[in-house]
């Protein structure tokens, strides 16, 4: 059989590989710990009876960004609805770039990132994170290296820590590179850019449904950006990226957001942090819904917990786990009583 044709950008690629067991707690994926329940369930299950199955979605997704736009205070022209944020990142680089054009990351970072901009064909160029609370580091490498676009998330993922609004305003009015500010985890803090990237001249910024909403299942993701960059987005995207059915609960959960929520999940992890410096005494401080770990023993620590039925998300030398129900995180703190006793 002839050997099929793949090229070898894929050829040298891994491909992302989440937890896809069974475990009874799953404190890997930094999703809320909470199901969508009561009411709202019910209302959901309504919805279904209002969605024409034969017939294309809505291409705009209007119902939804406008749901999105009234919780946030901004203008609905501003927003553009994606299949996920993994959907409008490998959009933005591939439609907003050039073959062969610099983008920078920063590293650790959302591992997606600097895939999608090598699977285009971008020149990547990778800027070491060094804990310093400013973006002047960032600022100088983008400028020295030429980058025509620079991405990362703010608060990063997966340290938890973050940029306060005023850096990250001066370092987007500081640069004439296209500036894509991943916002995933700033439902639990509070210095989002989001309400001025609708004048700011050169960045998307990101949002999505996966985290404190509950609605990871839905695959739903936000762009917001000025009128230019969002006709442009818009028109870069497949017409129908997002289904009805996603549409539909989004605007839901939208309309009927928590406001409670965020500050409790927060607060949880903040909480697990505290009792987990027993184990690891430099753990940094959070401003998200999970706790980042620096410890040569990550593999085996994280390989005990599987065996305990609990998931996390480690790395070669770091854990990252996410804060869960008050009785996940009992259960964690448990089997960690038990490692450290061995």
């Amino acid at each position: 059989m002839k050997e099929p044709r793949i090229p070898e950008k894929l050829r040298s690629k891994e491909p992302y590989t989440p937890v896809t067991d069974t475990f009874p707690i799953r404190l890997d994926a930094n999703e809320s710990p909470y199901n969508v329940a009561g009411e709202l369930r019910e209302q959901m299950k309504q919805a279904l009876d209002s969605i024409e199955f034969n017939r294309y979605p809505d291409p705009l997704a209007v119902d939804l960004c406008g749901a999105f736009a009234k919780a946030y205070g901004i203008d609905a022209s501003f927003v553009t609805a994606g299949n996920g944020s993994d959907e409008l990142i490998s959009l933005i680089l591939s439609s907003f770039l050039e073959k062969g054009e610099s983008v920078t990351v920063a590293m650790p970072d959302f591992s997606m990132y600097a895939f999608y901009a090598s699977l285009y064909e971008e020149k990547l160029h990778i800027y070491k994170r060094d804990g310093a609370p400013t973006l002047d580091g960032l600022r100088r490498f983008v400028r020295e290296n030429g980058s025509a676009a620079v991405i990362f998330s703010n608060p990063c993922n997966p340290t938890g820590q973050g940029y306060d609004r005023e850096q990250v305003l001066q370092f987007v009015l500081g640069t004439d590179a296209l500036c894509i500010v991943d916002e995933a985890y700033m439902d639990f803090w509070d210095q989002s850019i989001l309400a001025d990237a609708p004048w700011l001249p050169n960045v998307f910024v990101l949002r999505t449904m996966s985290k404190v909403f509950g609605g990871a299942a839905l695959r739903l993701g936000f762009a917001v950006a000025n009128t230019q960059l969002t006709c442009a987005l818009r028109t870069a995207k497949s017409p129908y990226n997002v289904n009805a059915v996603s549409q539909a609960f989004g605007r839901l959960l939208l309309e009927r957001q928590d406001a409670n929520l965020s500050a409790e999940l927060a607060g949880k992890a903040r909480e697990l942090r505290k009792a987990l410096l027993r184990y690891f005494p430099d753990i940094s401080e959070t401003v998200t819904n999970f706790v980042y770990i620096e410890t040569e023993n990550a593999p085996e620590i994280a390989a005990f917990l599987k065996s305990n039925g609990i998931a996390i998300r480690h790395f070669e030398h770091a854990l990252r786990i996410t804060a869960g129900s008050s009785a996940e995180n009992d259960a964690l703190l448990a089997a960690l009583r038990d490692y450290f006793a061995k």
